[in-house]
C-alpha cells in the first residue's frame, strides 16, 4: 500500500464491494474493455486530430511501455501539467497502466506550486507542454528541477528543447510486472481550498470508477454522447462529473477545447454536435450573455452543467430560455461527494437547489458548530462519507484530524441545508459566513439578490474586519454596462425584502473578478484587494 494513504476501514470496503459499488477493475482494464466494445468509434477530438478507442488504447499501451522502459514504476509519483490535449489522456492512462500516480497540476500553477508538489509527493518525473497560453513550461521545468534534483525525468509534449520529447517515449508493447490492483491509489488530485498550498487527495481505481459509473447513470450518457471539455481537464469536475473519464466509461466522444470563451466553444459545439458540457458560474454568465446578444442557437446541446460553486437561482433561470437545453447543477468536491439535480427534476428544483447525492451509499449530515445534527431545512456544516469519499488526505495526519470526524465523515467546509426530498441548498463556505455583530450573513444569499439586479453582471460578497462589529461586508460588483450607483443597489436590495444587516456595508465596482486556477472567483484575492485599498486610504 502507498505510504501516507488512509484506506477505508475493512468493514466499509467489504460493504462497498458486496454492494457492487467497487467493480474490481483498474483504469487500464476499463480502457481496454472500452476499446473492445467501441473499437472504431471516435474517443477523443482535439483540434484537427482524433483517435478512436482502439487507437487511444494502442497509444496508451505503447506510452506505458516506453515510460516503464525509462524506469517509471508502480507507486512512482509523476507531476502531470498538460492542457486540454490528447496527450493528457494518453499520459494519464499510461501511468494508470503502470500503477504510477499522476499528480494533477493545473496549467496556471507556477514554480512555487510545482516545486512544492515535487518535494511533497517525492515525484520522479514531470510532464509538460512546450508552450501553452504564451508561457514556456520548459523554463519552468528547468527552475523546478534545479530546486528538486530528485525529479529525474522531464517529458515534453511538443518541442522538447534540452528535455525528452514525449513522442519519443512511445515504444513497442512489453509485458509489465507488478501492475496495479483496483484497490490501489490511482492518482493524487489537489484540494480546492482557497488558502495555503493545496492538499493532495488520493483516489483509488475502485472509488473513482464508481463515481464515473454513477455520474454516467445520473447524467444519461451513452455512446452517442459528445462531451465538450472547456475547463482544465485535470480538475475533478471536468474529469469525472461525468467529464472526460465518464465519457470514456460511457463509450462517448470527448471534444477538447484549449479555451473556454464563446468564440472558441460555440463553433466546436456546432461542428461536433456536442450534447453536454460543463461550466463554472462566472463562465456560464459570459456564455449566457454572449448567446443572448448574438442570437446564437446550439440545437445539439442537451445538457449544460454548472458547478464548482453555487449558481444563483436568478442566473440558473436564464439557461433554458437562452440555450433551450436542460440545466444540471453539479455540487461536488475532489475529496468525493457529488450531487446533481436530475434531468427530469422540476424547474424550481433545478434552479433553486444544488442537487442530491448521486449514490444511495452517500451519507450526509448537516450539523451545528458542536457537531449536533440540525433539524431538516436548517443550515449547518455539511459532513459526508461514502464509497468514493476519501478517508484522509495524502501524508497529512494533523490536517486529517481536523478534516474528518472520528467515525470517518469528511468535513466539507460548506454551509448547506437539506430539503425534505434530500436536495442540498448550499448557503456558502463556512469561511464565507460573515459574522456581523452576531448576525450571520451567508455570502451566497446576498450575492443571489445582487445578481437579480439587471445592472449587475456578477457579484461577490466578502468580509472585512471591523473594530465594533467584528466583521462587516463588502460587495464587489462587476456592472453589466450602464452606470450603477450604490444608492440604487441598496434601494433595490431593500425593496426585495433583504434584512438590513444583510445589505452590504461597502461596495466596490470592478471590471473583472480575480479567479482561481479552475475559474472560480478568488475571494481570497478580493479580500487582499480590499485590505490594500483600505491601507492606502488611511
Amino acid at each position: 500500500m502507498l505510504s501516507g494513504y488512509q484506506a477505508w476501514p475493512d468493514e466499509y470496503a467489504e460493504l462497498y464491494r458486496k454492494a457492487g459499488c467497487w467493480e474490481g477493475i483498474t483504469f487500464g482494464e476499463m480502457l481496454r474493455q472500452r476499446a473492445d466494445l467501441y473499437g472504431n468509434r471516435v474517443a477523443v477530438i482535439s483540434g484537427k486530430h482524433q483517435l478512436t478507442y482502439t487507437e487511444l488504447n494502442d497509444r496508451v499501451t505503447r506510452l506505458a511501455s516506453g515510460l516503464y522502459g525509462r524506469g517509471i514504476r508502480k507507486h512512482d509519483r509523476v507531476i502531470v501539467q498538460l492542457p486540454n490535449v490528447t496527450a493528457f489522456l494518453e499520459v494519464c492512462f499510461a501511468l494508470f497502466h503502470i500503477g504510477a500516480l499522476p499528480v494533477f497540476a493545473l496549467p496556471l500553477h507556477r514554480k512555487s506550486e510545482i516545486t512544492y508538489f515535487a518535494r511533497f509527493s517525492e515525484a520522479v518525473a514531470y510532464i509538460i507542454p512546450d508552450y501553452d497560453g504564451g508561457f514556456d513550461y520548459r523554463t519552468l521545468a528547468e527552475e523546478v528541477q534545479a530546486e528538486v534534483p530528485e525529479l529525474r525525468h522531464i517529458f515534453v509534449a511538443g518541442e522538447a528543447g534540452s528535455f525528452t520529447a514525449l513522442e519519443d517515449v512511445y515504444a513497442e508493447p512489453i509485458r509489465l510486472s507488478d501492475v496495479p490492483t483496483s484497490s490501489d491509489v490511482a492518482f493524487l488530485q489537489l484540494s480546492g481550498g482557497s488558502t495555503g498550498l493545496p492538499k493532495m487527495i488520493p483516489r483509488t481505481h475502485d472509488d473513482y470508477i464508481y463515481s464515473l459509473r454513477k455520474s454516467v447513470e445520473v447524467c444519461g450518457l451513452h455512446p452517442d454522447s459528445v462531451y465538450l471539455a472547456v475547463l482544465p481537464a485535470a480538475h475533478n469536475y471536468p474529469m469525472s462529473s461525468p467529464g472526460i473519464l465518464g465519457t470514456l466509461y460511457a463509450g462517448g466522444t470527448i471534444v477538447l477545447s484549449r479555451g473556454s470563451s464563446p468564440d472558441e466553444a460555440f463553433p466546436l459545439i456546432i461542428r461536433h454536435q456536442v450534447t453536454i458540457t460543463a461550466l463554472v458560474p462566472p463562465l456560464a454568465l459570459v456564455w449566457l450573455n454572449a448567446a443572448a446578444a448574438r442570437g446564437i442557437r446550439l440545437p445539439s446541446l442537451q445538457v449544460l452543467q454548472v458547478g464548482g460553486a453555487k449558481f444563483s437561482a436568478e442566473a440558473a433561470a436564464r439557461v433554458k430560455p437562452v440555450f433551450g437545453c436542460t440545466l444540471q447543477q453539479v455540487f461536488g468536491m475532489a475529496e468525493g461527494l457529488v450531487n446533481y439535480t436530475r434531468l427530469d427534476d422540476s424547474e424550481y428544483v433545478i434552479t433553486h437547489t444544488q442537487g442530491r447525492p448521486m449514490s444511495p451509499y452517500d451519507e450526509v449530515r448537516i450539523v451545528d458548530d458542536e457537531d449536533v445534527e440540525v433539524e431538516q431545512g436548517q443550515a449547518g456544516h455539511l459532513l459526508t462519507r461514502g464509497p468514493y469519499t476519501i478517508r484522509g488526505y495524502y501524508k497529512a495526519e494533523e490536517h486529517n484530524a481536523r478534516s474528518f470526524t472520528t467515525d470517518g465523515f469528511y468535513r466539507t467546509g460548506d454551509i448547506a441545508s437539506l430539503t425534505a426530498d434530500g436536495y442540498l441548498v448550499v448557503e456558502g463556505r463556512a469561511k464565507d459566513q460573515i459574522n456581523r455583530g452576531g448576525d450571520k450573513v451567508a455570502a451566497e444569499e446576498v450575492e443571489n439578490h445582487l445578481l437579480a439586479h439587471p445592472g449587475v453582471h456578477d457579484a461577490a460578497l466578502v468580509s472585512m474586519p471591523d473594530e465594533y462589529l467584528g466583521e462587516r461586508s463588502c460587495a464587489f460588483i462587476v456592472p453589466s454596462g450602464d452606470t450603477l450607483s450604490v444608492a440604487e443597489i441598496k434601494s433595490f436590495l431593500r425593496n426585495r425584502g433583504l434584512a438590513s444587516y444583510k445589505i452590504p456595508d461597502r461596495f466596490e465596482m470592478v471590471d473583472v473578478f480575480p479567479k482561481t486556477q479552475v475559474g472560480k472567483v478568488s475571494k481570497k484575492a478580493l479580500r487582499e484587494m480590499l485590505t490594500a485599498k483600505q491601507a492606502a486610504s488611511n
